[in-house]
């Protein structure tokens, strides 16, 4: 009986261990199981996270022309965008010429006796303003040996006007005849009008240059101390209210010559561009032959000076000649140019812009003619272009990257 209940305590005590150990096994397998599982769910996700992030970079790698400037930095650096419209263009003639004193504007003042030249006020310069009548400066001839010149004619004024005055009393008796009489008072006419001309202006130390008309100086024609005669150029006054341009254009236009209208011209001192048209200016004449030892045709225009415009100047002049209809034409300032040739840039949307090549024409200083490249309806960069460009060569697609 005892062999029998330790033969039963002994299968309870085994089947207990089995169990303990089956149950140990399967918890184990459970546990691996879900590791297993939970580390093959982070592998899909990093291979899902992975994919995306190809997929973005590819994304980014189709559109790698974009550049990216946001609206507010656009506005500081002063990019504008406006629609691209075909319009008129002129056909243009590129060359020089010069700008030139209109007949009017401009007097000299001359000597009106003979004299050492001693300015009056010592700060007459170049582009000074002076109001007509003003004294310019002096010509004194003491210590000459011709003696003062308003001396002389006093002398000889004061002579010629009692000779006269003797013979208006003697012609009526037939004292003297009326030949004599004529030639006396031709002869005190004459000093009249030569004294009352240099006595005009005179002072105890000399005659007084004035200026014939207000504007500005141009040109000192003479220096301290200069020995002048009767009638030499002095000083210069321009008005610079009326301006000539001079176009020198090459014979083999000559025949556009009759379809030119207007003109532009930029200035090397300020590199400004200036339109006859803002300028009131017209067409006066072309020549009909070339200059004596020249190949060049003048042209000439009339247009009012603002103040910019320096007369004597050299400036490079734009000819608009024949009209063309349905041109797409851009602003200079739109433009960039690399290594020759030259590109603009789009607007895509709101803060996103494209760099595009571009084929130019004609070029009328103020904008040219695009052949190829632009289509009406472009949103063109056409202020600020270089502030875009350096946006793009600095980050290309700033707000877009990704970091890994």
């Amino acid at each position: 009986m005892k062999k029998l209940i330790f033969l039963g305590v002994l299968v309870a005590l085994s089947l207990g261990s089995c169990n303990s150990r089956s149950a140990d096994t399967h918890d184990g397998h459970n546990h691996e199981t879900e590791n297993h599982d939970h580390e093959a769910e982070l592998h899909e996700e990093a291979d899902e996270h992975d994919g995306h992030n190809h997929e973005a970079e590819e994304a980014h790698s189709a559109g790698s022309g974009e550049i990216v400037l946001p609206p507010a930095k656009a506005k500081a650096a002063g990019v504008e965008v406006n629609t691209v419209k075909p319009g008129t263009f002129h056909q243009v003639i590129k060359t020089s010429g010069q700008v030139l004193a209109a007949q009017g504007d401009e007097s000299v003042a001359v000597a009106t006796v003979a004299g050492v030249v001693s300015f009056r006020n010592k700060n007459v310069v170049e582009g000074m303003q002076v109001g007509k009548g003003s004294p310019l400066l002096t010509l004194s001839s003491q210590n000459m040996a011709e003696g003062d010149p308003v001396q002389k004619a006093r002398i000889a004024y004061e002579v010629s006007k009692k000779e006269y005055e003797r013979m208006k009393a003697l012609v009526a008796s037939k004292i003297v005849s009326e030949k004599e009489f004529a030639q006396a008072k031709q002869a005190y006419e004459n000093a009249r009008i030569s004294y009352e001309a240099v006595a005009r202006n005179h002072t105890p130390q000399g005659q007084t240059v004035t200026a014939p008309i207000g504007g500005y100086v141009k040109s000192l024609l003479v220096k301290e101390g200069d020995y002048v005669s009767v009638g030499q150029p002095l000083v210069s006054i321009t008005q610079n209210r009326r301006l000539f341009l001079r176009a020198d254009v090459s014979e083999k236009y000559y025949n556009a010559l009759p379809s030119v209208a207007s003109a532009n011209f930029s200035t090397p001192y300020n590199n400004k561009v200036y339109s006859l048209t803002d300028l009131n200016g017209r067409l006066l004449s072309y020549g009909k032959a070339s200059g004596e030892g020249s190949y060049y045709i003048p042209v000439t225009f009339e247009f009012d000076n603002k103040g910019e415009v320096v007369p004597g100047s050299f400036v490079e002049i734009y000819l608009l000649t024949t009209p063309m209809e349905g041109v797409i034409s851009v602003p200079r300032s739109a433009l960039t140019e690399e290594q020759g040739s030259y590109f603009v840039y789009l607007q895509l949307d709101e803060e996103c812009y494209q760099k595009q090549l571009v084929t130019l024409g004609a070029d009328d200083g103020e904008r040219v003619q695009v052949l190829t490249g632009l289509h009406a309806g472009d949103r063109l960069v056409t202020k600020g272009a270089y502030q875009v460009k350096l946006a793009g060569a600095t980050n290309a697609i700033p707000a877009h990257s990704h970091e890994h």
